[in-house]
């Protein structure tokens, strides 16, 4: 059935592919036969879905990869010169993400904030229902911040998870805290997760939609994160005694352990305070903001450059990169196309938004969100609205970003990953990991639900 449903597909949009406009590409392949067109959309397909399985069950860096299939594709295959096949290089979402990762590195790497946590950790008061909660709202603040939510999580997770462990709390229930926490926080206008989706989403035509997007992610993360902690016992830690605050034989996962600011962490705060004021107050571009807190940081040795530098997630950036070439490439062959057709075929107006929000989430629980699925599936919007014969776009785009960060607490994920990585000695890392991956897989049918109601039957 699919194979034939696929044949239907590769039909019709051969039908269709001839396009004048695609000779000046192609000046010795003219007289091409209708077949030899056809594998170019096929091929540039292929090599999309081939670097997102690559990237869901190998450690390969799947930009690298798609940057890689991009130079075969296009200088090769099509044609083009190297000039026309780097323009898809997003070199404004680059700046961006360097710009903001390096400004919150700087504030990791001299330690401003590592005592941030240790403040809000305090708000507990040894309560151990309150901790998970704590770092749930500490994550959502973090990552929204500016970091992301890897970021964050890689932040918080060793914390944690150790006070998980010497409070005799849940390690699955803190892990759901912490990722759904970070994830809340992860499409922010000032994260680097919400910088690349509206990045995407302004280029397909859907700008002015930062805030609609953190919200949206921000509620359905918080209520799927309250929602399991309780049902799953979290409210039976209220009942337990307090947990033993001075923490003398381990004073690292002290609760109440508080050190004072130096005086190049507070002025750090005040950079990233001031970041956020002249983005929210003054429409600064954060590229911009960025770059100049991070000068000033390095110029006042309030941090240090080279440890700051190294700490930036490159392999994150690289991998957006390098996927949204090869997204660019599609659309240049056909491919794009091709892919949205399949999609359209998969779904119809009414259903569109459920079955996108759980394709994405089960990409997702093996992939990176931010990294792969985002780059994909956002510029492919216009084209699948044309497919299934209109719709509505940002109903799509949320769907989109909604769907493919409900499943990160999935161990196969970053955010899951950095979790039992940093779990206490003697927790089952085995079990744990049952229960977050099938905790992930749930929540890609849980997206789906979310979105077909209140994205498509509501909206």
């Amino acid at each position: 059935m699919f194979c034939k449903r696929w044949q239907r597909v590769v039909d019709e949009f051969d039908d269709g592919l001839e396009n004048p406009a695609e000779a000046e590409y192609r000046p010795r392949q003219s007289q091409d036969s209708k077949e030899d067109r056809m594998n170019l959309p096929l091929l540039s397909l292929a090599a999309l879905l081939i670097a997102i399985l690559i990237s869901c069950f190998t450690r390969l860096n799947a930009g690298l990869l798609a940057i890689a299939f991009a130079f075969i594709l296009g200088v090769l295959l099509k044609g083009m010169t190297l000039s026309e096949v780097v323009g898809g290089f997003p070199s404004g979402l680059f700046l961006t993400l360097v710009g903001v990762t390096l400004l919150f590195a700087q504030a990791q790497t001299n330690g401003t904030l590592d005592k941030v946590a240790q403040r809000a950790i305090k708000l507990a008061r040894g309560n151990r229902g309150l901790i998970p909660i704590i770092f749930f709202v500490l994550a959502l603040a973090v990552s929204g911040v500016g970091p992301g939510n890897i970021a964050a999580t890689a932040l918080l997770a060793p914390v944690a998870m150790a006070v998980a462990g010497r409070a005799h709390i849940s390690a699955f229930l803190m892990a759901i805290m912490i990722c759904n926490g970070a994830g809340a926080g992860s499409l922010s206008p000032f994260a680097t997760g919400g910088i690349i989706a509206n990045g995407l989403m302004a280029k397909a035509g859907m700008p002015d939609a930062a805030w609609p997007n953190f919200y949206n992610t921000l509620l359905a993360q918080s209520v799927v994160a309250f929602a399991g902690y309780f049902a799953l016992g979290g409210w039976k830690l209220f009942r337990k005694p307090s947990v033993d605050s001075a923490a003398a034989d381990n004073p690292a996962t002290a609760i109440n352990r508080i050190d004072p600011f130096d005086g190049k962490q507070k002025l750090t705060l005040a950079v990233v305070a001031g970041l956020v004021i002249s983005v929210i107050g003054f429409r600064i571009d954060v590229t911009i903001g960025a770059f100049i807190g991070a000068g000033v940081l390095a110029l006042t040795r309030s941090a240090d450059e080279e440890t700051a530098v190294k700490a930036i997630p490159w392999n994150t950036i690289l991998m957006v990169c390098g996927v949204t070439v090869l997204v660019a490439m599609l659309e240049k062959t056909g491919g794009m196309d091709l892919f949205t057709s399949l999609l359209a075929k998969l779904a119809s107006q009414r259903s569109i938004t459920g079955v996108i929000a759980f394709i994405t989430g089960l990409v997702s629980v093996y992939s990176s969100s931010t990294g792969v699925v985002l780059p994909t599936f956002l510029p492919a919007i216009p084209s699948l609205i044309e497919k299934l014969g209109g719709g509505d776009p940002l109903a799509i785009a949320y769907s989109i970003n909604v769907g493919s960060h409900l499943v990160d607490v999935s161990p196969l994920s970053t955010l899951g990953a950095l979790c039992i990585a940093n779990a206490a000695d003697g927790e089952n890392r085995t079990r744990l990991f049952h229960k977050m991956l099938g905790w992930g897989l749930s929540m890609a049918v849980v997206g789906a639900v979310v979105c077909f109601v209140f994205f498509g039957l509501l909206r």
